[in-house]
C-alpha cells in the first residue's frame, strides 16, 4: 500500500505510555484512531488530560487529525493497525502473552485487503510471526503476506524522560516483505525527526529491541555486586564509580533496584525462548537473580546502618521516600520498592511511604498499601529511607523541608548530598 497522509488511516490499539506519544504524533499527519478498552483513560485524554503525565494538553489538543475511542467499532476501515499492549511476565515468571493475543483477536475481525499491523510490545523473536500471525489469519479468514501483512517496530520509549521524547530516538523498523518494510519505514520517518534502522526482518527487530533491555539489566547486575563487594571494604561506591568514569568508555552506573515494564520483565521473554532453544544463558539469568535480590540485601543493609548508629529499629519512626519505580516519574508498574517495603514491615519496622508523585488510589488498588503525597508539619520521622530520588524530595531534604530526628538518611545511591 501507498502512503497518502490525505487518505490513509491509522489505528493506535492501547493508549499507554508508549500508544499515546504515537497516537499524537501520527495524528499531527494522518486521521487516526487512539483506541484503549479504558474508559476512564479515554475520558481522561479526549479532555486533554494524561495521567502519565507524559504528555501535556497542549500536545493532545494539537494532535488535529487524532481521535480517541473506546468504541472497537471505530476500528473499521482504518489502513495501519499499531498494537502496543503490555507484554509481562506470569508468577512464574514466563512470558504472558495474553493481552497481546487478546488484541490480535480483537483486532482480526476488522481485517481487510492491504491492511498492515505492526507490534511495537516487546517481544522474544518469532512472537509476531508465529503468534500473532496466526490469530490474525485464523480470525480474520485472510491470507498473510497476500491479503495483509505485518511489522515489527519496538518501542524505545523512556518514562519521566523530558529530553529523550519518541520523535527524537532512533526508531528500529521491519516488515514481512521488502515492500513493506519500506513502507513501514517510510511511515515511521514521517514523525521521527532522529530517523530510522531498517532491520533485515522482523525476527531481527524483535531481538534488537529484548537486547537492549538484556544488556542493562546485566550491567546494572554488575553495579550491584560490585556495591555489595565495596560495602564488606568500607569504600564509598559513589566515589569509586566518579573515578572510574573518567575514562571515556566506563558505562556510568549507580547501584539499585530495578523494576518497571522493561528491563526487569524483558530478559525472562529472550531466557524462555534461549531456554525452549536447548540453551541455557547463564549470565542474564545471574544479573536477574541479583537484580531481584537487591530489595532485600537494601533493607539488611538498612539495618545494620541502624545498629551501627546505635538506633533501636524498634523504636524509630521510618519515612521510606519515594514508591515509584523511577526517579520523576508516576509509574508504579512493578516497582522494586514494594517489595523492599514488605521485607521491612516483616523486620518489624515502623514505616511510612512518602512519595509525591504517584497516584496513591492506583498504589491502594495495585499494592494494597497507602502512600503520602504530602507531609504535614506536625508529622515526625526519626530516619529516612531514599528509595527513590525524586528532585522534588531532594530538593525538601537539602532546603531541610525534610528532616530527621536521628539525623539520618539511608541513601545507597549517595545523591541526597550531592
Amino acid at each position: 500500500m501507498k502512503l497518502d497522509k490525505n487518505s490513509t488511516k491509522v489505528a493506535v490499539i492501547g493508549l499507554g505510555y508508549v500508544g499515546l506519544p504515537l497516537a499524537v504524533e501520527f495524528g499531527k499527519h494522518f486521521t487516526t484512531i487512539g483506541f484503549d478498552t479504558n474508559k476512564k483513560r479515554v475520558k481522561e485524554l479526549s479532555d486533554g488530560v494524561d495521567a502519565t503525565e507524559e504528555l501535556e494538553k497542549e500536545d493532545i489538543l494539537r494532535s488535529k487529525k487524532l481521535s480517541i475511542s473506546a468504541n472497537v467499532d471505530d476500528l473499521k476501515a482504518c489502513d495501519i493497525y499499531i498494537i502496543t499492549v503490555p507484554t509481562p511476565i506470569d508468577i512464574n515468571k514466563q512470558p504472558d502473552l495474553s493481552p497481546l493475543i487478546k488484541a490480535s483477536e480483537m483486532l482480526a475481525p476488522f481485517l481487510s485487503a492491504n491492511n498492515v499491523v505492526i507490534y511495537e510490545s516487546t517481544v522474544y523473536p518469532g512472537v509476531t510471526e508465529d503468534v500473532c500471525v496466526p490469530i490474525l489469519e485464523r480470525v480474520s479468514g485472510l491470507v498473510f503476506n497476500q491479503d495483509f501483512f505485518a511489522g515489527y517496530s519496538p518501542e524505545r520509549i523512556n518514562p519521566g524522560d523530558k529530553v529523550r521524547r519518541l520523535t527524537t530516538i532512533m526508531k528500529v523498523t521491519s516488515g514481512s516483505t521488502p515492500e513493506v518494510a519500506d513502507m513501514v519505514d517510510d511511515f515511521y520517518q514521517t514523525i521521527i525527526t532522529a530517523g530510522t534502522h531498517k532491520a533485515p526482518s522482523i525476527k531481527v527487530a524483535e531481538a534488537s529491541k529484548v537486547i537492549e533491555n538484556v544488556q542493562r539489566d546485566v550491567n546494572i547486575a554488575l553495579i550491584n555486586e560490585l556495591h555489595q563487594v565495596f560495602n564488606k571494604l568500607g569504600i564509598n561506591t559513589k566515589d569509586v564509580i566518579e573515578a572510574a568514569a573518567t575514562k571515556w568508555n566506563f558505562m556510568k552506573l549507580m547501584p539499585g533496584m530495578v523494576g518497571g515494564h522493561c528491563i526487569s520483565v524483558d530478559p525472562y521473554y529472550l531466557l524462555h525462548k534461549s531456554e525452549n532453544a536447548g540453551f541455557i544463558p547463564d549470565l542474564m539469568r545471574t544479573a536477574r537473580e541479583i537484580n531481584n535480590g537487591m530489595p532485600n540485601y537494601f533493607a539488611n543493609d538498612f539495618l545494620r546502618e541502624l545498629i551501627l548508629r546505635k538506633i533501636n529499629p524498634s523504636e524509630c519512626k521510618i519515612l521510606l521516600m519515594g514508591f515509584s519505580f523511577k526517579e520523576n516519574c508516576p509509574d508504579i508498574r512493578n516497582t522494586k520498592v514494594f517489595e523492599l517495603y514488605v521485607v521491612l514491615k516483616n523486620m518489624g519496622l515502623d514505616i511510612e511511604i512518602y512519595d509525591p508523585w504517584v497516584d496513591t488510589k492506583e498504589v491502594l488498588g495495585e499494592y494494597n498499601v497507602e502512600v503520602l503525597t504530602e507531609l504535614s508539619p506536625n508529622q515526625i520521622f526519626d530516619v529516612g529511607f531514599l528509595a527513590v530520588g525524586h528532585d522534588c524530595i531532594l530538593e525538601d531534604l537539602k532546603g531541610q523541608s525534610l528532616q530527621f530526628s536521628k539525623d539520618f538518611i539511608y541513601d545507597f545511591k549517595h545523591i541526597s548530598s550531592s
